[in-house]
């Protein structure tokens, strides 16, 4: 790993998390994360998963850290969003390959800081357990890889949508993608349900993507989902904070990852849900119309 990399990573690991993260988190994102359905994909052992990049707060408190930091070219300069650092190491036969977005330009720290903090956490953890991994360690024979990144969705005047996707590969792969919005007037975390009046939304939603999953099955030889009787777990509908972005066209899309309710040769599946039948439930047009 280049000299400035290893420098800041260091740094970077002796920065503790703050025991608070979590309630910051929920306070400000006022939802909490449920664990990914299970029974379609492999779960790794806890000494297998990984990758990251590092702790976002120490280039404040560290003048090596925000040293090395200054020698490391920064890309993606979208007004809200900025790629903090980029991590690429091998060890044996595991390797990451990791970025980690950083928010920006917002009045409202609280909000700010606790996604920031959120990003960092995750990519600490995914570190730690690729640290960890059987794969890094020497006289171990097998292969582990992980590629994180993040992808701006939508930047407007209103909104601000970030994908961030987790690709684990080993015996076989899993890919994970985790949203974010933002309503970049108001500063305030947007989640799925406060987009609408009530519960209704999850009955319609949930109705339209199995209609969407059909016609798919029908005239698209080799789309496959898992929605009959036949199936093991069929898909029934969606979670409440089942995850989303918003487009630029203030269209709503929902976003399942690999093996939630398909193949994995299928990978991760969206929808877009068609404004017509949400008018009903929606508590306004502000986002979606």
């Amino acid at each position: 790993m280049d000299k400035k990399l290893e420098t800041l990573r260091e740094a970077y690991k002796s920065v503790p998390i703050p025991k608070e993260l979590d309630d910051v988190i929920e306070k400000a994102l006022q939802q909490k994360p449920k664990p990914v359905r299970k029974k379609r994909f492999y779960i790794w052992p806890a000494s297998v998963a990984a990758a990251a990049v590092l702790f976002i707060g120490t280039v404040n408190v560290s003048p090596q850290a925000a040293h090395a930091m200054s020698k490391i070219p920064v890309v993606d300069k979208i007004v809200d969003i900025v790629t903090f650092t980029e991590v690429k190491e091998e060890r044996h036969h595991a390797s990451i390959d990791a970025k980690t977005p950083s928010i920006s330009g917002l009045k409202n720290k609280d909000l700010q800081n606790s996604l920031n903090s959120k990003y960092a956490a995750e990519s600490k953890k995914l570190y730690e357990k690729f640290a960890s991994s059987d794969a890094a360690k020497a006289d171990n024979k097998g292969y582990y890889s992980v590629d994180s990144t993040y992808k701006v969705m939508t930047n407007t005047d209103t909104i601000l949508s970030v994908q961030r996707t987790i690709q684990e590969t080993q015996a076989s792969g899993y890919i994970q993608k985790r949203f974010d919005t933002i309503d970049k007037k108001n500063e305030v975390f947007i989640t799925l349900k406060s987009l609408f009046k009530n519960d209704q939304y999850v009955d319609v939603i949930s109705q339209n993507i199995i209609q969407q999953m059909k016609h798919q099955m029908e005239t698209e030889p080799g789309k496959m989902y898992f929605i009959t009787d036949e199936d093991m777990d069929p898909f029934k509908k969606i979670k409440s904070d089942q995850s989303f972005y918003i487009t630029k066209d203030h269209k709503l899309m929902i976003s399942f990852n690999e093996y939630e309710v398909a193949p994995g040769v299928m990978g991760p599946v969206e929808f877009e849900i068609p404004t017509k039948i949400l008018k009903n439930v929606l508590v306004g047009d502000r986002y979606i119309r």
